[in-house]
């Protein structure tokens, strides 16, 4: 970041003071408080200097009402880029998470105590998105008839989660067409995503007909129905976020009210979750960084996890920019991954 460059260790020194002062008081930070919490020996006179300097920067600024300052959203991202030191999780907290995450063999029980354990430790909202089906691997696939042409498809994938689906097909089919069909599939997808597997059955629709017999072209025909997107949108388990009323910096009701609209609404949510996706490791958007209006007064800290090492989903915490972020940082990173590896049945606890 540019500002590095023109701080000194003694200008960065105060502005990690200022900022880890906030962060546990929530008051706007006078010199004297930073001559007293900073070690550095300085005068009032010297520290009112930097911070008029730190402010032409635009790393801290002064609220009307007092004279000391606060962190500005560069000066939250420069701390948090350079000057933040992670604390590892406490013994008690990691063993609520893990026992936490191997009650259920569910993974839709699993996505909502990953939530759930986000909020109660950090005592603000957590988010956790569902896997996204598309991105999840095919295993096996099986054809049940039904009634007239309706027949039940199920599938499993990554080797623990069975789904069912009932499609209509061109014409009936017998057991045994039904069998054939599912032989041929599982030969030909199993092991792919159902995103590639979509992809795939697309293109052998269009462009490979010719070389198909009757029987292949059925069961892609079936594979497409089987496979066709759901028209539902992704979905994501958000809780605690009534915790977020307890700040003040967010307790105005019309903060609060575009918040809770936004949750309700999810869409806007969901797209900015989605950006996480793209990207390793935890990521930290900080007021209006994130780019949707009703987050500008919060901080969203997330990670994605992974089910056979594929990115499926992503989960986070939601609370004010003064947030402890050198302690809900390691919370989010932790439990990405024990909730990958509780989705895997074949990984090993990664900690």
């Amino acid at each position: 970041m540019g500002n590095t460059q023109v701080l000194n260790e003694r200008s960065l020194q105060l502005l990690k003071t200022l900022v880890e002062r906030y962060i546990s008081d929530g008051q706007p930070v006078g010199s004297r408080a930073l001559a007293k919490d900073s070690d550095l020996n300085l005068s009032p006179a010297t520290i009112r200097n930097v911070m008029a300097d730190l402010e032409d920067l635009g790393l801290v600024h002064s609220p009307h009402t007092s004279a000391g300052r606060v962190p500005t959203v560069s000066g939250y991202r420069l701390f948090v880029d350079t000057l933040l030191t992670v604390k590892p999780l406490e013994s008690k907290d990691l063993t609520r998470l893990h026992q936490g995450l191997s009650v259920s063999d569910d993974s839709n029980d699993m996505i909502g105590v990953a939530s759930r354990l986000l909020s109660e430790l950090t005592q603000m909202a957590g988010v956790v998105t569902l896997p996204k089906r598309e991105l999840v691997c095919l295993r096996h696939i099986e054809f049940l008839p039904l009634s007239h042409t309706r027949v039940l498809v199920i599938f499993v994938t990554n080797e623990q989660e069975v789904h069912n689906k009932i499609i209509h097909t061109s014409k009936v089919f017998s057991s045994a067409e039904l069998q054939q069909a599912a032989n041929y599939l599982n030969s030909i997808y199993s092991g792919r995503s159902l995103n590639a597997v979509r992809k795939a059955v697309l293109k052998d629709l269009q462009d490979d007909q010719e070389r198909m017999n009757q029987g292949m072209l059925d069961a892609v025909k079936m594979a497409q129905l089987a496979f066709d997107r759901d028209n539902k949108k992704d979905d994501y388990v958000l809780t605690g976020e009534t915790n977020l009323m307890g700040f003040s910096e967010l307790s105005d009701m019309e903060r609060l009210k575009g918040l809770f609209e936004a949750f309700s609404q999810k869409q806007g949510v969901i797209h900015l979750l989605d950006q996480c996706m793209k990207a390793e490791g935890v990521q930290i958007f900080i007021g209006e960084e994130s780019g949707y209006r009703a987050f500008d007064h919060c901080s969203l800290v997330t990670s994605s996890y992974s089910v056979s090492d594929e990115v499926v989903g992503v989960l986070g915490v939601i609370g004010p920019t003064r947030m402890a972020y050198e302690k809900i940082i390691p919370f989010v990173d932790v439990t990405a991954k024990l909730l990958g590896a509780a989705l895997n049945p074949k990984s090993t606890t990664p900690l």
